[in-house]
């Protein structure tokens, strides 16, 4: 039985039984890596030695009745700008290209004290940046609908890797948009968790609370099973929230009355029709579950001001000192926004902060009358290899290379958790992503809400046409 394609969940509950072992699943998941891997270029790392003694390791606990944690005897791999010991790590980057770690990252620890078979990592853009896939290292990640198109990014590998049955569950960051929008362009789910819900150790800005690791998988409930590992508070993180990640071991389908506020543009961003046309019926699904839907968006004033300085400050932060000393080893685009971040006067960052309280207010106050907010995950559809960023949509220009993002990176400073679910398709069957943004905190809750459009929809399980 070829279980590649089955659901983390399912995978799972064959171990338990004894219906597979640990280490024949691997082998199915290490044989498909070989088939399809170099035609996608996902997984830019591979430890098939290192995974096989995982592999066996949980399968003489599983022999002794012992299950070390939720995720036990699945194959995972990890995003590559994470550090994870004894393998090497990147970020995309040559001067990191012999890079590995002596120590795991936390968010590792976690994964593989829950069971996790580690089989490698996972591209990203150089040091993460922008939301197209590529890198001097390893060069582009290609979408399993179409080997032309982009998977997004930065967690794009891991979106590409899922969504060609390489690997189960997969873990990634988000900043701008990096779990969502390539979790829309690879039809899989990417959640940014609310800050602090997925404690980060070692971070340089542990009080910032831009960017998140958090779970990527083909289902919601997959998504809430990486979770388990994933989430629960930890002292060396000062913003970690105190529930457990065992809170997320059961999802339930949210069956009371839900008040959705449908935003199709997110109050006037310009959308490709494409888009607009693939996600035109989502307001008819959300009615057939019973629940009321809203054309409201809410103010979000100097969101885009907001972004912008605390990226270029967090990039001052990480990379900073590399342009100082070796400009010409980063891309354009980093570049950029250390430039920025040196532009920026501290009045920009004290009138960023201001700005930004006064958003997350209007925000909560929208959300004392909606329950969820729904918008396109990305603005247009995957688009060619060849494009680094996207320049202009719908005859509007991009005057950045983040703007094309601002679907995400406005929701960003919302605060708020925030999914991106399998939404549709356009007419070539390229995947486009439907956003659920939740109430502040209340994860759990947008996780109920997104299993109950899944179940209404099923496009998770339309698997990839390239591959």
């Amino acid at each position: 039985m070829d279980l590649t394609f089955a659901t983390a969940v399912d995978q799972l509950r064959m171990l338990r039984r004894g219906r597979i072992s640990a280490r024949e699943l691997l082998d199915q998941h290490l044989a498909r890596i070989e088939l399809v891997n170099p035609q996608i270029n996902a997984i830019v790392t591979l430890v098939p030695d290192i995974a096989i003694e995982m592999a066996r390791a949980a399968d003489q606990r599983h022999a002794r009745g012992v299950v070390a944690g939720p995720l036990d005897g699945l194959p995972i791999a990890h995003k590559d700008l994470v550090a994870t010991a004894g393998i090497r790590t990147t970020s995309g980057s040559p001067l990191y290209a012999d890079h590995v770690p002596a120590e795991n990252a936390l968010i590792i620890d976690r994964i593989q004290a829950g069971g996790a078979v580690t089989v490698g990592k996972t591209n990203t853009p150089e040091f993460g940046a922008g939301s197209q896939t590529f890198n001097p290292l390893f060069g582009a990640t290609r979408n399993p609908y179409d080997l032309k198109r982009t998977v997004g990014g930065s967690s794009g590998g891991a979106a590409a890797a899922l969504a060609a049955g390489m690997i189960p569950i997969a873990d990634g960051s988000d900043m701008g948009g990096s779990l969502r929008n390539p979790a829309a362009f690879c039809n899989v789910v990417g959640f940014r968790v609310s800050p602090g819900r997925v404690p980060s150790y070692p971070k340089e800005a542990a009080w910032s609370h831009l960017s998140v690791e958090g779970p990527m998988a083909r289902t919601v409930d997959d998504v809430a099973l990486l979770l388990q590992a994933m989430a629960g508070p930890d002292a060396r993180s000062p913003i970690s929230l105190d529930e457990p990640g065992a809170m997320f071991a059961d999802v339930a389908v949210e069956r009371r009355a839900i008040r959705v506020a449908w935003s199709p543009d997110l109050g006037g961003l310009p959308v490709a029709r494409e888009v607009r046309s693939a996600l035109a019926g989502v307001p008819a699904i959300f009615s057939g579950l019973g629940w009321e839907v809203v054309e409201a968006t809410p103010d979000l004033s100097d969101a885009r001001e907001i972004f912008h300085v605390l990226r270029a400050w967090a990039f001052e932060l990480g990379h900073g000192p590399i342009y100082d000393q070796q400009p010409e080893s980063l891309k354009d685009t980093i570049r950029w926004n250390v430039e920025e971040a040196r532009r920026r006067s501290l009045v920009d960052h004290v009138n960023a902060y201001r700005k930004h309280t006064a958003l997350y207010h209007r925000v909560r106050e929208f959300f004392d009358v909606y329950d969820v907010l729904a918008l396109p995950t990305v603005q247009v559809a995957p688009f060619p290899l060849e494009i680094d960023w996207v320049r202009e949509i719908e005859g509007e220009p991009m005057e950045t290379y983040i703007d094309w993002m601002r679907s995400c990176t406005d929701v960003t400073v919302m605060g708020c958790p925030a999914i991106s679910v399998p939404g549709g398709f356009t007419p070539d069957g390229l995947p486009i992503g439907l956003q659920l943004v939740g109430r502040p905190r209340r994860d759990l809750e947008l996780l109920g809400i997104a299993k109950a459009y899944e179940l209404a929809t099923q496009h998770w399980k339309t698997g990839p046409t390239a591959v």
